[in-house]
This record gives C-alpha cells, structure tokens and sequence, in this order.
C-alpha cells in the first residue's frame, strides 16, 4: 500500500547549514544536536520561519491541522488521563495495585501483561516456565481477568491494555466480563494496543503472519465502531520503537505511515472512514531531548491531519485528529544512581505535557532494576500530580507556540516523517518494507550510532560516562517469587475440571471455522470465552488455521 502525501511541506534551509558555527562550542565538547541528530543552531529568528504561514501550519486549538492541540481549551477544561503502567504476579497481586493507585489520585487504569500473556500461551505451558507473572500480570482466563478488575466498576474507570499479538481474546475476555458485570458495552471506555506492525518492526511478539493479524485488526475495529463507540480498538505504537533504538524522526515517521495503514486496511474491508477513525489512538515515547519532543508530538498532529485530509476526506472533524497516550522513556532511565531517573522522568513528562497529551504514563526510577515497588509508583505518579497542579503549565494552552525554535524544529519533524513516507511509498508499503528489513535496519542504525556517541563521550549521561560515583546506590526493588507460577498453575488445573469439555472443544471448532471465513470473529471469540476456554487453547486454534510467522533476516 502507498500512502498519499500531497499536502504543502514548509521546506526550510536549516539555520545551522546558513551559519558557519560549528556544532562543538568552544566550551562544549559535545555537539549542539538534537537526540536525533537533528543541528541546533545559536539561535533561531524570523528568518528560520520565512516559508512559515502561521495560520496554515498552526493554527488555534482545537482547529484543522491541530498542531496546537485537538482541544480549544485542553487541560485549562480537562486534565490529561494519568495511568501508571501496572501489572505483576497475579491477577489478585494486581487488582490490589490498581486499588491502591486509584486511591491515590490515578484516573486511568493500564495493565501490564506477563511475558507468557503476551505470547498467547497460558501460565501452565511448557514455553510459560519461569516467566509467569515476572514481567507482567498473569492472565490465562476469563476467571482470571474477573479478578484482575475484582471491585473495580468497568464503566467507571478508562482501561488500557498493552497487548498486541494475543490482542482480540484478551480484549473478548474484557467485554465478557463487561457483561457479567452487566454493563452496556456501549459504556466502557479505553484502550486495546492490538498494533501488529509495531511488533514486527520492533518488539518482536508476534502469533500469526501479517495477513491474518491486520484481519483480526480490522474485525476488532468493526466490532468496536458498532457495539463499543467509546473505545480505541487500536494504539498505534511508536514507543517500542523509540524504545528499540530509533531517532525521533523515526519514531515519528514509521507510526504515522502504520497507523495510515491500518487505516487502508479497515478502509479495504468495508468500513467506512467516519464510522472508525475518530477511535483511533496512539502511543508515543517522551525522551530526554526536551524540546525536540515537544516538536514531535506538534508534528505528528499536524501530519495525521493533512494525510487524513487529503487520502480519506472524512466528513467529521475528529477523524482528522491524533489523540496519544505518552509514557517517559524506559531506556533512558539507569540502573547507575537510580534516584537520577526522577528528575529524567520529570523532565520527559513535562515535555509531553507541553506537547498536548491525552494520557500520561511516568516510569519509576526503579523500573531498570525490576517492577515497580508501590512507593516508587506513588512517586511517579506524584510527579505527573505536581506537573498538573504546582507548575503552571496547564494555564495556557501549547504555551510555545510561535517559538523560532520550536516552530522550526516542528516544521524540521515534519519534514524528516514525510521523507521516511516517499521511501516507504516507494517499496510499496509498510508491510513490504518490514518483509526487507527497512525499519528494522534503519533503527539498528540509529541505535548503534547513538551507542558509540556515548562510548566517545558525544552524549553525556550522568552516572554512566560522566560524574561515575564509586559507591553503589542500593534501593528496595519488587521481587516475584516462584510460588506465583506455582499458584497459576494450580488455579489453570482446577479451572479446567470444572467446565464443560465438550463445550470448549466446540467453541474452539468453531473459531477455527470462522477463521477460514470473513466473518468478524470477535463474537465467536467471546464465545470461546463463555465456553470456558483458555487464552492458550483459544489462540492454539487460531494457529492451526493462520500459521505463524518467521521474521527475515537483517543483518
């Protein structure tokens, strides 16, 4: 699939290329460049904007191309959702985190699945051993997912789930359990990940070959443009690939054109582009380099908008909008002098505060040694509390707009997405690009190029290549013990003995059947659900009709 892009491009000399300056002042021995490479120029004018038209390319809030926020008042009216990514041992161990967080002041609950969850296998599966409820919150059944939102009204909290491969059972489990609970689907409101594209190019937790995921994909985005109006059936994910290793620009460019072609894909199945756009969402990584994210998440509205505009021409306004969740880099946090990592998160919160955010995850400055201990948590989400309350930067919405330097570095953003969209265009769409390792390769790149700036120096990060401390700072760090496997195994037995067998096998018959048709699966998925079936069992069945799937080689 190639994406069109037709819209104007503001093309600007760089200001650094004008200047004769070099990027190693006399008193630096780093260079004055962006995270991404990007040059800095001394300083930035008018001339810096001379192509610039400040109605065309900015815009008011709330207004066509959104760069100044999809909100006239933004959080002058409404705060950003804050969400701690949670999830550990089982179900049980964290229903009680998220009790405890929402006590404390969260408005929005993010689970964290366990490595074997993520895989679509179940907690008893040879594959699962030593890895249940390590990384992640074990979840291998509805009765399992009942006790993960035990006492917590699903119609009342905004749920996000980052899950990916196994997306469309774990999500059938949620709005089973939706309706045990009794509650409307057209209530809920959150979040299911569910973006493949990501996980091929950078996170690498995959069940199935392309086709097949972007089927069940777009059958989840049907679904929810019927029966669940107030979710985002997909998250379309930059950060595990900022996390991976990419530049800014990168990040950027490969989930805008993911995110255009799912929209492609939906659009190929019949839906109509009004009927799911506006519930389309993405995830974005807020790094150290304060001001050239604060120009990515601009860029990245801006773009969204123009590309909508000009491929898909939607009549409502909010299908041209690109709502985001952001959470604080997890690779720029260090296990060298931990306690650093509060002001890195600070500094990256603000950054994506500043940059018109609907949603905020904050790492613990823990969170490079293990999970989270819940007084690490509670300071990370302080954090975003103090941010929203005692800065100030709420009171006014996108406070530097009209910067010479923040205007230039979006404009420089944008200009660096749309090349990446003419070299994707040109090999006739993501999923060709990912089948000859362009983005893997190009954030391999990035990535070792970023490794030998800190190696010599060039990047600075305090605690590892500069201002090393001989002693070694020691705080409290969460630790699962081996009994959590012990006891999801035990409970997958006894849940198990009490079903139906013939029932199960039924169901997941006919999730089999379904699969070879073109029907939308997720009633039958929820089926398999009511039947008692695993996530294992359910996703076993899906293999043996889509396959699986083996990345190619890069390097």
């Amino acid at each position: 699939m190639k994406i069109a892009h037709d819209s104007p491009v503001v093309h600007q000399k760089d200001s650094a290329e004008k200047r004769p300056a070099s990027h190693y002042p006399q008193d630096r021995k780093t260079p004055c460049t962006a995270l991404s490479g990007l040059p800095i120029a001394e300083q930035y004018t008018q001339e810096d904007l001379r192509d610039w038209d400040p109605e065309r390319d900015l815009g008011h809030p709330g207004d066509f191309p959104y760069t100044r926020g999809i909100h006239q008042t933004m959080y002058r009216s409404r705060l950003w959702t804050m969400r701690q990514f949670a999830g550990f041992g089982t179900a049980h161990d964290t229903n009680a985190r998220f009790k405890y967080l929402l006590d404390q002041g969260q408005t929005g609950l993010s689970v964290a699945f366990d490595m074997p969850t993520l895989m679509g296998l179940d907690s008893d599966d040879p594959q699962a051993l030593g890895e249940v409820g390590y990384c992640g919150v074990a979840i291998s059944s509805l009765e399992d997912m009942a006790t993960l939102f035990d006492g917590i009204p699903l119609n009342r909290v905004s749920v996000s789930m980052t899950i990916n491969g196994p997306a469309a059972v774990i999500f059938a489990m949620y709005l089973t359990l939706a309706e045990r609970q009794g509650i409307p689907l057209t209530r809920l409101n959150g979040t299911l990940q569910n973006d493949i594209l990501k996980e091929y190019i950078a996170q690498k937790e995959w069940l199935f070959p392309p086709a097949p995921h972007m089927r069940l994909i777009t059958d989840t985005i049907g679904y929810c443009s019927e029966h669940v109006p107030k979710w985002h059936p997909i998250s379309i994910s930059g950060y595990h690939i900022r996390e991976a290793g990419s530049t800014a620009v990168q990040e950027l460019a490969f989930t805008l054109y993911n995110g255009l072609t799912y929209v492609e894909a939906a659009v190929q199945a019949g839906l109509p582009i009004d009927a799911f756009a506006p519930q389309l969402s993405f995830f974005f990584n807020s790094h150290n380099d304060f001001f050239e994210e604060i120009a990515k998440f601009r860029a990245a509205r801006r773009v969204w908008a123009q590309e909508m505009k000009d491929r898909y021409h939607p009549n409502n306004p909010r299908s041209f909008q690109l709502r985001f969740h952001a959470q604080t880099a997890g690779c720029s946090l260090m296990a060298q002098q931990p306690m650093n990592n509060v002001v890195r998160t600070t500094l990256q919160a603000l950054a994506a505060v500043l940059g018109g955010t609907q949603s905020l995850h904050t790492n613990s400055m823990d969170e490079t040694l293990s999970l989270p201990t819940q007084e690490a948590v509670t300071l990370a989400l302080r954090t975003q509390q103090i941010i929203a309350h005692e800065s100030g930067v709420t009171n006014t919405v996108d406070p530097l707009a009209g910067s010479y330097f923040i205007e230039h570095l979006t404009n420089r953003m944008e200009e660096g997405a749309r090349e990446y969209f003419r070299k994707l265009d040109a090999m006739g769409g993501m999923l060709a690009a990912i089948e000859r390792g362009f983005p893997q390769r190009e954030i391999l790149e990035a990535s070792q190029h970023y490794q030998e700036e800190i190696e010599r120096k060039e990047r600075i990060i305090v605690g590892v290549n500069e201002y090393v401390e001989s002693e070694q700072y020691t705080i409290p760090t969460l630790r699962i013990g081996k009994e959590v496997e012990q006891y999801q195994r035990e409970r997958l037995r006894s849940f198990r003995a009490n079903r139906d067998p013939k029932k199960v096998a039924e169901a997941l018959h006919e999730i089999q059947w379904f699969a070879q048709s073109g029907e939308n699966l997720l009633p039958h998925l929820m089926h398999a659900v009511k039947a008692r079936a695993t996530l294992g069992e359910i996703c076993g069945a899906l293999k043996g009709v889509f396959g699986t799937y083996r990345e190619p080689v890069v390097l």
